[in-house]
């Protein structure tokens, strides 16, 4: 059994890249954070909150998703790693952007549903986070 290793160091993430990737984390969970907020208080100015809040994490996340769709198309044999991180930023577009749409609505017309969306696109933005600062190597047996 033959053991191959790829000596060639892992592919850093570029750091304007990594500046709109990493904007989404706070933006998307003080939204989720502003939306418990509103669930505890009834205070409206906490949808208010979320609504920019979602609004600057879409922004971030509509260049970041651009970003990674061209590393998608200019990946090279790197098969499942863009691919998957291309998704997860696609889910977490479209999802913040219906999330958008419920904090449209009257400040207790977007509850639950706002609260929800909220939390799935805080932890859509972590794991996007963390796959697309994670290694890009390949290698292992053969």
């Amino acid at each position: 059994m033959a053991v191959t290793v790829d000596h060639r160091p892992a592919r850093a993430i570029q750091p304007f890249h990594a500046v709109l990737l990493a904007a989404t984390i706070p933006l998307f969970l003080g939204a989720l954070l502003s939306d418990i907020a509103y669930a505890r208080s009834y205070q409206i100015q906490w949808t208010n909150f979320a609504s920019w809040l979602i609004a600057g994490g879409m922004v971030f996340t509509g260049f970041a998703l651009l970003w990674s769709l061209i590393d998608l198309i200019r990946a090279d044999r790197r098969k499942g790693r863009p691919l998957i991180y291309f998704l997860l930023l696609f889910a977490m577009f479209v999802l913040g952007l219906i999330n958008a749409l419920v904090h449209a609505r009257d400040a207790w017309g977007a509850m639950p549903e706002g609260l929800i969306l909220s939390a799935v696109v805080a932890v859509l933005a972590i794991v996007a986070t963390w796959v697309g600062f994670s290694s890009l190597r390949v290698g292992g047996k053969i």
